[in-house]
């Protein structure tokens, strides 16, 4: 009876033993796995991260320009322009006009050339910015500018032969403009003598006329004995 007893004991023992082992290779195996779950876990977090970094890098960077193709809206950075503010001669006035508007921001302006001040606003360089009859003059630039800016990009590209385009300044004229069939930028019945001049963000078009209202207009009877 001892001896059956004994033997029973024993088997037990063996048995809990062999669970035991059981357990401890299953432990192991569940350890191998975690491990190997999250090495994966950590290769598919870094596959997932790399394009977003290396997208991140390209945006930050600073990327060639290209050419614009029909957007009238596009930015200056991709528009090419071979004049500069500084390379075309606005005149006094001109350049007046232009720094009235913030060069950071999508301007395109249609700024009247010196002899076109002078013929129909009778405002001329040399005596209209002197010190007695600056705050008049600016007064008029000012206007003008009012009815000569529109607040987005309008290359010379974008505007088709014979086929108007209606734009708003930013006093809320109404300009049409279109091209003749020589080319040549059109806007509210008054030709361009150079166009696409570039400042910052800002287009230039020098034009051989004055854009403005009927009323504005009137304010500048036309000197018949010139």
């Amino acid at each position: 009876m001892k001896n059956s007893e004994y033997i029973s004991q024993t088997e037990l023992f063996k048995q809990v033993h062999h669970i035991s082992l059981t357990l401890d290779f299953m432990d192991a195996l569940y350890k191998k796995w975690r491990r190997r779950c999250l090495s994966r876990i950590s290769v598919y977090l870094m596959c997932l991260l790399a394009p977003i970094l290396c997208l991140l890098c390209l945006i930050n960077s600073e990327l060639p320009e290209v050419s614009l193709s029909n957007s009238v809206m596009g930015s200056p950075r991709n528009l090419t322009f071979t004049k500069t503010v500084e390379g075309v001669g606005l005149g006094e006035l001109g350049d007046m006009m232009v720094a009235m508007l913030p060069d950071d921001l999508a301007f395109t302006i249609f700024v009247p050339s010196e002899e076109a001040f002078g013929r129909l606003l009778k405002l001329r360089s040399h005596d209209s910015v002197s010190k007695d009859r600056l705050n008049e003059t600016y007064a008029v630039v000012s206007r003008v500018m009012g009815f000569s800016a529109v607040p987005q990009h309008i290359p010379s590209k974008v505007i088709p032969l014979h086929k108007e385009m209606t734009f708003e300044s930013v006093s809320g004229f109404r300009l049409y403009a279109w091209k003749d069939l020589d080319g040549t930028l059109v806007v509210n019945g008054i030709r361009s003598e150079v166009v696409d001049i570039r400042k910052a963000e800002i287009i230039v078009h020098k034009m051989d006329g004055v854009l403005m209202d009927a009323e504005f207009e009137q304010s500048f009877p036309p000197d018949y004995e010139d």
